[in-house]
């Protein structure tokens, strides 16, 4: 049974930029939302797919029974990218890219800074709820966005190493319709150190 993760910091160690009520519901409510119906949909598919990975049910979705791909789809990438948000972001964070993950921005990108803009249009024109995403494809570094709790592991991609989320329940109860304000803010909170461990993982 998939389990809600415990942050790392406190509800309110993000403020200003993202606020204590915003996290409350959005870690206790919608993420612990998502985790309770994947383990209906995990148990539903029988004992004949014991013990699989969070990563393999995304990547092995077409295989899956069509009366639970759904379900399995929306709250496992659900699950997914929250964890993967929870971990990315820290008080007193920021600044900029390490190691080899820095070295990649800027051979792929010219720098940090086009990095920057590139994935915050990626962020700011996502039509409706889904993520922003920086992931490994093979061996390249790409940025790109997904609709809904779809990811590039779902969508056949890559690994993603760096999520954003840009559904409302994110943001609106401090930026309302600003999601571009939203999205500047989150360089301020962005643990450098994790996306870097998670490049090198994805690189292997």
């Amino acid at each position: 049974m998939f389990t809600l993760p415990k942050l790392t910091y406190d509800l309110d160690a993000l403020e200003p930029y993202i606020d204590a009520r915003t996290m409350g519901i959005h870690h206790g409510k919608h993420h612990a939302g998502y985790v309770a119906n994947l383990n209906q949909a995990v148990e539903a598919l029988g004992p004949q797919f014991p013990g699989r990975s969070l990563q393999w049910i995304l990547k092995f979705l077409p295989e899956l029974p069509e009366t639970q791909r759904t379900a399995l789809r929306n709250n496992g990438g659900g699950h997914y990218n929250h964890s993967l948000f929870w971990s990315v972001l820290g008080p007193k964070q920021g600044g900029t890219p390490v190691g080899d993950l820095a070295a990649a921005i800027d051979s792929t990108f010219g720098s940090f800074q086009q990095f920057k803009e590139t994935f915050e249009t990626a962020a700011k024109t996502r039509f409706g709820s889904g993520w922003a995403w920086a992931y490994v494809d093979g061996k390249e570094l790409k940025v790109g966005s997904s609709p809904n709790q779809d990811n590039p592991i779902i969508e056949g991609k890559g690994v993603p190493i760096l999520g954003l989320d840009v559904w409302e329940h994110a943001y609106y109860l401090k930026y309302q319709n600003r999601r571009p304000e939203y999205v500047s803010a989150f360089w301020n909170l962005v643990n450098w150190s994790e996306v870097q461990k998670r490049y090198v993982d994805a690189m292997r």
